[in-house]
């Protein structure tokens, strides 16, 4: 009970700063990604200050907050919030597969994890790029992420990913998603995996 009351405070403060910055592009005060940053970080500290939202939330509010300070426009304040307000209101799971797996790499690379998408030259070969397993990381195929899904975002084959480092806890993440990371038995390496949509 106590989670659900907290992601429904998350969810409502995500909410608020969407809402926030909607009026505001329609006022006419943002007009590029950088005035939305500005505006979102300006908008969180004042929150924070004020105590606008419930403190168990201050915790989110710091954390992006800092985002906003520290990356600025490459910290994309505005996705964020968007993922932070349709996870905690329960509408991810009504997102299409692309949007759902889309979230689940975000997540995966806030805490931390390498992702890159390779060219087929990069996949495979003698220019093939080599991957740690002692490291954290997703690498998508560019033409098999090209091919995975229709123009609506649902998946018409399988995603081939390889993947490295703490692998259960990127499945659990994607779990959550609506996703699921099978082992290639046909591949020529362990760490080659395919992400399908449950």
């Amino acid at each position: 009970m106590i989670t659900e009351s907290m992601t429904e405070k998350t969810g409502h403060l995500a909410w608020c700063a969407l809402i926030a910055l909607h009026l505001a592009r329609h006022d006419g005060l943002i007009h590029s990604e950088s005035h939305e940053n500005i505006f979102l970080t300006r908008w969180l500290a004042t929150a924070l200050k004020q105590h606008r939202f419930p403190r168990e939330v201050a915790t989110d509010i710091q954390w992006l907050l800092k985002q906003g300070r520290t990356l600025g426009t490459r910290a994309k304040l505005r996705h964020k919030l968007d993922y932070l307000w349709r996870s905690c209101t329960g509408d991810l799971a009504k997102q299409t597969d692309l949007f759902r797996l889309t979230y689940a790499i975000e997540t995966a690379k806030e805490l931390q994890w390498v992702y890159r998408i390779l060219s087929d030259r990069e996949w495979s070969g003698r220019h093939a790029v080599i991957a740690n397993a002692g490291i954290n990381a997703i690498y998508l195929s560019r033409s098999g992420l090209d091919t995975a899904f229709d123009d609506e975002g649902v998946q018409i084959a399988p995603v081939v990913a390889r993947l490295t480092g703490r692998i259960p806890a990127f499945e659990k993440l994607l779990d959550r998603c609506g996703w699921q990371a099978e082992f290639s038995v046909n591949a020529e390496t362990s760490s080659v995996f395919l992400l399908k949509a449950k």
